[in-house]
């Protein structure tokens, strides 16, 4: 028994030690900087969803446009 009693008499005035300012500074400075992060990351998201939703569209556009052989006038092409 004579260990415990000896970890537990000895005590450390490190900041390192145990959880206090430091540490909730830490945390509190993370926590500030991943806000920042998951914001910019959810614009360019956006960004991306936008542009792939023109992509789909334009590829739909130019789908639909080779698949009617009928022209403008009601005729098919060529006659």
């Amino acid at each position: 028994m004579p260990v415990i009693a000896l970890a537990a008499a000895s005590s450390s005035t490190s900041v390192f030690d145990q959880p206090g300012t430091l540490g909730f500074l830490v945390v509190f400075g993370m926590a500030i900087v991943m806000y920042f992060v998951f914001r910019s990351m959810a614009k360019h998201l956006r960004k991306v969803n936008e542009a792939a939703r023109a992509e789909a569209a334009m590829a739909e556009k130019d789908a639909a446009n080779q698949s009617s052989p009928v022209s403008g006038n009601g005729r098919p092409p060529g006659s």
